[in-house]
């Protein structure tokens, strides 16, 4: 059995003694479906862009045309991608009663396209827009047909103010309701899986120390370390699309033998 292998077993082991698990999933688990990351060198999303130029509210309201040019590529690979063996298999553990929520740091909706039941966006989705105007709201699907049609700016329907996606851009507050109940999912957990996070942008990234701090264990499914694997309880360094899936499996298997 090779290291990998033997962190998964003992991921394993430790999931099936629980009742209570949260997953918090970031980039890195869309990146195996074509999306990419922020910070990968050579295809990062900040590697030719600075985010506080085109990524911030202020950006956006002094110059929203410049936010939409540069978020177009991204929604069309958004828009076309599918979801990879990691969100299945997140979803899987959530058929067999071992994850009850997940926690998500990315706007792409692949969970729920997976059928994962309970999903906590916590930096938005694509599936609203709301004038910044008259903070009028409405379904983004037909605007952002119209938008990769045209490259023209969505306007509202009632006011002609522009419209923007209900993702959260720098400088904005996440959705209190929604990060609520991801903090509460965090404290009470058992265990929380973080699969495919940096934990560099908080407050998201800092839900891992709230389960800690309650006696919950850390499993880090991660190709790249980060600044809080010490205190995890099982590092698995690997491609979580491979992992996790296997992850499901040694779940199942230590489940059909009890």
């Amino acid at each position: 059995m090779n290291s990998v292998e033997a962190k998964i077993e003992q991921a394993a082991q430790v999931l099936i003694h629980m009742r209570e698990v949260t997953a918090l999933t970031g980039a890195g688990i869309s990146t195996p479906s074509g999306i990419p990351d922020f910070r990968s060198p050579g295809s990062g999303l900040w590697e030719f862009v600075d985010p506080f130029n085109v990524a911030t509210i202020f950006a956006f309201r002094q110059d929203p045309q410049a936010f939409y040019d540069w978020v177009r590529p991204l929604v069309d690979t958004i828009l076309n991608a599918e979801p990879n063996p990691a969100h299945y298999a997140l979803a899987d553990l959530g058929k067999m009663g071992v994850l009850k929520a997940i926690v998500t740091q990315n706007i792409d909706g692949l969970h729920q396209r997976a059928q994962s039941r309970l999903v906590y966006e916590v930096h938005g989705n694509l599936r609203q827009a709301t004038c910044i105007r008259c903070y009028a709201s409405a379904p983004a699907e037909s605007l952002i047909q119209a938008f990769m049609q045209s490259g023209q700016i969505p306007r509202c329907a009632g006011c002609g103010g522009v419209m923007k996606p209900d993702v959260i851009l720098f400088g904005e507050q996440l959705p209190a309701r929604i990060f609520i109940a991801a903090q509460q999912a965090a404290r009470e957990c058992e265990a929380m899986v973080v699969a495919g996070s940096s934990l560099e942008v908080a407050p998201a990234g800092d839900l891992p120390l709230l389960t800690k701090a309650n006696g919950g264990k850390l499993i880090f499914v991660n190709l790249s370390p980060t600044h809080l694997d010490e205190m995890a309880d099982v590092v698995i360094r690997a491609d979580v699309a491979k992992a996790l899936p296997l992850l499901v499996q040694a779940v199942r298997r230590i489940h059909e033998m009890r």
